[in-house]
């Protein structure tokens, strides 16, 4: 991964002024200093314990989220929000690094208030594992995406029998979590009700994790496979060794957690698991563990 010392770089940094970011400037080196040291100090602390992952039933109607299953799972560290579209961008900008769609600038250019700073990162699974990785790499910690485990025993407040990721374990629109956001025929672009939250706008979950249910879905480590649960082991399971053989050899499923702003509440809860292929979109985002 390119260095800060790199050349500089002319980058749009959403509503920002088309600056020089890069390694030559001490300035905005130290803007990405303070941003490693912002993500890092927002990690919350989980204690590790035994809890039953999965669906205990009506929680949601899909058979991948059973059987519901033993799990431990050691101490691990957890951040509070989902990583901003901001700090994305200084990531980028700083590292040289590229987002891994092809479409990416295209999607920003076609729809920027999505790409705004303050909203959630648009990034791809990978994407997701460069940022925090990088993490790791400025501050000698082993900073990965939370393992599929890892979410869901956080959301749960440390595995409680919480349906969802809210301070009570409720779904309140506009009250615990943010409302869906739905599209009629009447509105016209940029449909600027179509858009995710500020992460942090609604009350923490009991551990004090912001926007785990509703918001973006979001990515974790593992692959997906549908029958993972009858066979994952007890001790801190990081998921599937190999990918389903039904996923393309080249792009295999990955796991999101925790439904978006466009899926209706059932869709929200801590539980529910989606497989997609790796790739951006305005509803995915992420946030990092260790």
């Amino acid at each position: 991964m390119p260095s800060l010392l790199a050349p500089c770089k002319i980058v749009p940094v959403l509503t920002w002024v088309f600056v020089s970011l890069s390694g030559c400037s001490l300035y905005y080196e130290t803007k990405a200093e303070e941003m490693v040291e912002r993500q890092m100090n927002a990690m919350v602390f989980v204690e590790g314990g035994e809890f039953m992952m999965g669906n205990p039933g009506g929680w949601s109607i899909r058979s991948d989220t059973i059987p519901a299953h033993r799990v431990v799972l050691d101490d691990f560290y957890i951040q509070k929000y989902e990583v901003t579209q901001g700090d994305f961008e200084l990531f980028m900008a700083v590292t040289g690094y590229e987002p891994s769609s092809r479409f990416y600038e295209k999607w920003r250019t076609e729809n920027p208030k999505r790409y705004r700073a303050d909203l959630p990162a648009v990034a791809s699974w990978t994407d997701a594992i460069r940022f925090c990785n990088w993490l790791g790499e400025k501050t000698n910690k082993p900073v990965q995406l939370p393992t599929e485990a890892q979410w869901e025993f956080a959301a749960r407040s440390r595995g409680k029998m919480l349906r969802y990721a809210t301070r009570n374990g409720e779904a309140i629109e506009n009250e615990t979590m943010a409302p869906r956001r739905i599209r009629t025929r009447y509105d016209e672009p940029p449909f600027d009700d179509l858009l995710p939250h500020a992460p942090g706008l609604f009350p923490p979950n009991p551990l004090g994790l912001h926007d785990m249910s509703g918001n973006v879905a979001e990515w974790v480590r593992d692959y997906y496979r549908k029958d993972y649960y009858e066979f994952s082991p007890a001790e801190n399971p990081a998921g599937p060794e190999t990918p389903a053989p039904s996923s393309p050899p080249d792009n295999p499923y990955r796991v999101l957690r925790g439904g978006h702003f466009k899926d209706f509440i059932g869709n929200t809860t801590v539980t529910r698991r989606e497989e997609i292929q790796n790739g951006s979109s305005e509803t995915t985002g992420f946030r990092c563990a260790y």
